[in-house]
């Protein structure tokens, strides 16, 4: 198991005392070496047989704090103070370790009770504020724990403090990152936001997030457009009118929003609301707008979910760019489990926890085992779910210089990672995710994986996933010995990818590889069971559709429903395994 941990802070602000012991906590970072020089790094770019070993640095702290190892020590500070109510000052100054310069930072700020607190002046949502490098906090007295967090690529900072009467104190904290995707050519994006315009920039940084798509209109009564952008700010130049360049290698689009209908919810992304979008509380046929929206130079599909009930439907009409592996249901603390107005999981197969991800998951491997090649993306949410923005987040490889434009090519291609954790760079074969391996009939295709897994939280074992089973499960302390994964073998086509799913037992935190495929024989696989599995989706789905009083409108849906079924049993006699 591996895992990593920054050290917890203890403060005792405003009782004047400069203090007058010094402790030098053991601040624990777990390293893997496997040709990787971060901390909090295992794996390989290519395989090797370097040891693990553990560092244990000490740092030296001021006087007034104190830190240790989180969880390890007691509350300090808590002496009795007087009746009278007093508020108190903390400014607190985020800095990057290696460059000692500010960096925007999430925090979440909680008193002792576990109620969060809400800075005034800063964007808040839910449980978390982000604030630019520097925030004065004016509390009451009290106690105060605190996580601060700045994407997945830093280590988390933790704290406790004490605010007595008349505090004023001043804090540095520095945070430490420990693996830079975009060095590899990797950055990050999240495809739902839902926050206000003039948040959305240091949301942004203080998540370190390169791509983001804002939701500015939808067909849902009640959905309100954010805020404009704010206008007094020099922007760099940009790709496009509503696609936004700031901080040189940041983007946010605002030409995007969410078609809904009973049972699925679309993204769509890079293109303006199209002007025959029905309301969302009824049955209409979506494939008129949803054709009108691709029409528009650079428009994406995402799907939400991937148990949406219009999935068959809209995949046999090639109507899908992507869908969310990582989606707003997998949060920080919690997975909301339910799938709302979706195809409902079986709970005896798919229970507890991990079920509502797992589905989701299974939902994709059978798409994946029809022949369909459709990349998984991310979202988080955020302005509706509790996440902050980025939680849920893909990368994309992006071969050169960086631009907006690019990045949507490599998604196109495949070539992306989806996580709401671990950190993945894969290689196969020196091939990145999307690649297409091909052998001729009766060879056999073997293909070795080169794998760098960074992570914050403790993961026991990576899998390979091969047409849509476990092939290979591999305990890290199995892989530390050997610095390889064992070798993917296919002497008959189909797809496989690498997942890593982490230890926490209130919420599932991933990361899965985009899939590679393999054509033996130069063609796809194409699996009975899996078509079968959508036909009589398809067929359920049909059910459901509610009274259509219009009889053009109805037949238009149902038009769309027999043209899927039509789709998949046209499949099913193409079928090239069971």
């Amino acid at each position: 198991m591996l895992g990593l941990e920054e050290g917890i802070s203890d403060w005792r602000l405003g009782t004047g005392e400069e203090g007058t012991k010094e402790k030098r906590p053991r601040v624990a970072r777990g390293v893997w070496k496997k040709g990787q020089r971060s901390p909090a790094t295992t794996g390989n770019r290519q395989p090797t047989t370097d040891r693990m070993t553990i560092d244990r640095p000490q740092q030296r702290l001021t006087a007034i704090a104190r830190l240790a190892l989180a969880c390890l020590i007691p509350w300090i500070g808590m002496a009795a103070t007087s009746a009278m109510a007093a508020d108190g000052r903390l400014v607190i100054t985020v800095v990057d370790r290696d460059t000692s310069k500010p960096i925007a930072a999430r925090m979440h700020l909680r008193r002792a009770d576990g109620k969060a607190r809400k800075p005034k002046g800063v964007p808040f949502w839910h449980d978390h504020f982000v604030f630019p490098g520097q925030i004065a906090l004016d509390l009451p007295k009290g106690n105060y724990f605190f996580e601060l967090e700045r994407g997945p690529e830093y280590l988390t900072q933790t704290g406790r403090f004490t605010i007595e009467a008349f505090a004023d104190d001043t804090k540095q904290i520095d945070m430490k990152r420990f693996v830079d995707m975009s060095v590899q050519g990797w950055w990050s994006g999240d495809l739902d936001v839902r926050r206000p315009a003039d948040e959305i920039e240091l949301a942004m940084l203080a998540d370190d997030l390169h791509v983001a798509t804002l939701e500015t209109w939808s067909n849902q009564s009640g959905a309100k457009p954010p805020k404009d952008k704010p206008k007094d700010k020099p922007k760099d130049k940009a790709p496009g009118d509503k696609v936004v360049c700031f901080d040189g290698n940041r983007y946010y689009s605002l030409a995007a929003g969410s078609c809904v209908w009973p049972g699925t919810t679309l993204f769509c992304l890079n293109a303006a609301k199209p002007a025959d979008l029905a309301a969302a509380d009824r049955e209409f046929q979506p494939l008129r707008a949803v054709k009108t929206l691709r029409e528009q130079p650079g428009a994406w599909v995402d799907l939400s979910r991937p148990y949406c009930w219009d999935l068959p439907m809209l995949v046999a009409a090639g109507q899908v760019d992507s869908i969310e592996i990582a989606h707003a249901n997998l949060c920080r603390e919690q997975v909301i489990d339910n799938e709302g107005d979706g195809k409902p999981r079986d709970r005896k197969l798919f229970p507890g926890v991990p079920g509502n991800a797992q589905w989701s998951q299974e939902v994709y491997f059978k798409l994946l085992d029809c022949g369909a090649r459709i990349p998984p993306s991310a979202g988080s949410g955020s302005g509706e779910a509790p996440n902050p923005v980025g939680y849920n987040r893909m990368y994309v490889h992006v071969e050169g210089p960086f631009d907006y434009e690019k990045w949507w090519q490599g998604l196109r291609a495949g070539r992306v990672t989806v996580t709401n954790g671990p950190l993945l760079l894969p290689r196969v074969q020196g091939q990145l995710p999307g690649y297409v391996f091909q052998a001729a009939e009766g060879e056999t295709a073997e293909l070795e994986i080169a794998l760098t897994l960074s992570t914050r939280q403790p993961i026991s074992y990576l899998e390979i996933v091969k047409n849509g089973q476990v092939e290979h499960t591999v305990r890290l302390d199995e892989y530390q010995k050997t610095g390889k994964l064992p070798k993917v073998r296919f002497d008959r086509s189909g797809w496989f990818l690498v997942r890593a799913v982490t230890d926490l037992p209130k919420t599932y935190r991933f990361a899965m590889t985009g899939p590679y495929y393999v054509e033996v024989g130069y063609q796809r696989r194409i699996s009975r069971s899996a078509v079968q599995f959508f036909l009589d989706w398809v067929y359920e789905r049909a059910r459901q559709i509610q009274k259509i009083e219009d009889p053009a409108e109805r037949g238009a849906v149902l038009d769309a429903h027999r043209a899927a079924r039509d789709f998949w049993q046209d499949l099913l006699g193409k079928a090239t395994v069971e």
